[in-house]
């Protein structure tokens, strides 16, 4: 998803000037306000940043125009989101966001003249070649970085994915619902989880086992099996009775969860020949970093038979998600705004301006 509502006049250099940008999930939401940088490499400078909770504001307009009466120190013309879900006409269409985001009505409450919209995990993708893939703590598979596509992946409010192409220019990111998969167990006790979620058959996507909210579903469901009440009401007392092992319920909760993360990412990572590498992004992972170190997720990883030596050869990182999803969306901003560019004619073609 990447496409932009009003016209981006070259001859004003606006991406040279400061601009908004906002890595919008359906929790949090994180903003910033940057410009290019001065310096050559095509950087981006942050002048302000923060991070709010969407459920904080009435909409993302309330939220947006809160940074910008706090933080900005001039007119704010022109914009770029990073939203999980993806555009349809004017609305950007995900079930886990706070409320809906409808661009037109965001364009006229902020006085934009322009606003690029594209996947929170396509921004992801543009922000690998930064200190997102620098500051990632190894989980499995060679240490080194290898050429090739790569994968990022993150369970949250939902579960997001993206995978960035190598080539000129810096390649591009393809976006995908991969969270929206139908789930496959892989064990008896799946099985029986999955039968209780869908008593009747029918779809159940990944992002119902593996996402935040997926935790505490299948959690609840543990319980359910074994005719006990939940105690526990969030994902992280879920993973901080699972690392006390205080809770036998929340540990084989998380284990479920890391080990259809697992699956799901070697799954991914054949289907795109992702050679490059699977950075499994989020807080909350990194937060659990030693419960997926112990856990079945390398084993499920590396599937079996000859996908198995494939996937040992993929080497495969947690890192936080920070701040790398504006910086992403800002890097993909500025060069689909540069006469020239790839992602100046990719960008024409998905809003239909033409020249």
């Amino acid at each position: 998803m990447d496409v932009a509502i009003g016209h981006l006049d070259q001859s004003e250099g606006a991406p040279a000037s400061p601009f908004l940008a906002a890595d919008v999930g359906g929790t949090h939401a994180r903003v910033a306000m940057l410009r290019a940088s001065r310096d050559a490499g095509g950087e981006v400078e942050v002048l302000a940043y923060r991070k709010f909770v969407c459920a904080d504001f009435p909409g993302l307009a309330e939220l947006l125009q809160a940074f910008v009466d706090a933080d900005a120190r001039t007119p704010v013309r022109h914009c770029v989101l990073a939203c999980a879900g993806q555009l349809m006409a004017d609305e950007v269409v995900n079930d886990n966001l706070a409320w809906p985001i409808h661009l037109a009505q965001l364009r006229q409450a902020l006085s934009l003249d322009d606003i690029a919209v594209l996947n929170d995990f396509e921004a992801l993708g543009y922000a690998l070649d930064g200190p997102l893939a620098h500051g990632s703590r190894h989980l499995c598979g060679p240490v080194t970085h290898a050429e090739g596509p790569t994968l990022v992946i993150g369970p949250g409010t939902g579960l997001g994915a993206a995978v960035h192409v190598p080539g000129p220019a810096g390649g591009f990111v393809l976006t995908t619902e991969a969270g929206q998969m139908d789930f496959a167990p892989n064990s008896i006790r799946e099985r029986e989880i999955l039968a209780h979620m869908a008593p009747h058959g029918g779809y159940v996507e990944f992002e119902r086992i593996v996402s935040g909210p997926g935790l505490m579903t299948v959690y609840a469901t543990l319980c359910a099996l074994h005719g006990e009440t939940p105690k526990l009401a969030t994902p992280e007392a879920v993973t901080t009775a699972a690392a006390a092992c205080s809770d036998v319920h929340a540990v084989e909760a998380v284990d479920v969860f890391c080990a259809s993360l697992g699956s799901l990412a070697g799954n991914l990572a054949m289907t795109f020949m992702a050679t490059g590498g699977v950075y499994l992004a989020g807080g909350f992972l990194f937060s659990m970093f030693a419960l997926l170190q112990r856990s079945a997720f390398e084993e499920r990883f590396l599937h079996g038979r000859s996908a198995r030596v494939l996937l040992s050869q993929v080497p495969v990182w947690v890192t936080e998600h920070g701040r790398h999803g504006v910086l992403g969306a800002a890097r993909w901003y500025l060069r689909r705004g540069m006469p020239g560019e790839e992602a100046t004619a990719r960008h024409a073609v998905a809003s239909g301006v033409t020249e």
